[in-house]
């Protein structure tokens, strides 16, 4: 399970859910997303009208089956969108810590069932956010190529590491560079500075920026079936590669 995290905006953080989904489907993978952001993009870039199915709000305030919510969105992938109410989710007062665990319980009847489960978080580190971290192995950090990209990857690292420490957990930490401009100095800097303070850590390929990439998710496609030419749709076949056999860059 792979939570998709980064508390700072406009990283590409719904972009990469989508399409590496997308991507990791079409090399045969049976793959499950979620939406756990009540903005619900993620469930429009899949072209889903969020007000007319099933959601992960009725799985984490009604205890409803994962199974019940979940439907095929496309050859291999299932889909459990956000849900209209999925934001009074934060406003969970009962349960204690178990309150955190809700999903990690609900997934464990379906999560044999899938190779991969891909989650696209909030960008807060709320009750939703914990209990995405929780119910994850793995947490993969979109990083644009821009200075407070930078310190954001940071401090999200430093969250982490703390609930790790806490609940005596270990998660794989990995790191996707996204709107990369390889002719841009300081994207290539941003790369640098990366490899220095998270070696092993950074997938080998960079996400490059695209205006195809910004466009797909509007139409209710991913870039595959927006324009499968397209720089985008190379890039996240390889991340897809990356994910598969935890390819890094030195």
């Amino acid at each position: 399970m792979i939570a998709v995290m980064n508390q700072k905006g406009g990283v590409g953080k719904t972009t990469t859910t989508l399409n590496l989904s997308h991507a990791l489907a079409r090399s045969g993978k049976r793959v499950l997303a979620l939406d756990m952001d009540p903005q619900a993009h993620l469930t429009i870039a899949f072209g889903v009208d969020n007000r007319k199915c099933h959601g992960l709000d009725e799985v984490l305030l009604e205890r409803n089956s994962v199974k019940q919510c979940m439907f095929e969105v496309r050859e291999n992938i299932h889909f459990l969108p956000a849900g209209v109410r999925l934001g009074e989710v934060e406003f969970i007062r009962q349960g204690g810590a178990k309150r955190g665990y809700i999903l990690k319980e609900a997934l464990s009847a379906i999560e044999q069932d899938f190779d991969y489960v891909i989650i696209d978080c909030p960008p807060s580190a709320g009750l939703i956010g914990m209990n995405a971290l929780l119910a994850a192995k793995e947490v993969l950090i979109p990083v644009s190529g821009d200075f407070l990209a930078l310190h954001g990857v940071s401090r999200l690292m430093e969250i982490v590491g703390y609930i790790e420490r806490s609940l005596h957990l270990n998660f794989e930490k990995y790191i996707v560079l996204t709107r990369y401009y390889q002719r841009r100095k300081l994207s290539q800097q941003i790369k640098d500075k990366l490899l220095e303070y998270f070696p092993g850590r950074v997938l080998a390929t960079p996400i490059h920026e695209t205006v195809a990439l910004a466009e797909s998710p509007s139409f209710g496609k991913t870039i595959f079936e927006y324009r499968k030419t397209n720089r985008g749709a190379k890039d996240y076949s390889t991340l897809a590669d990356d994910v598969i056999y935890r390819r890094t860059l030195a």
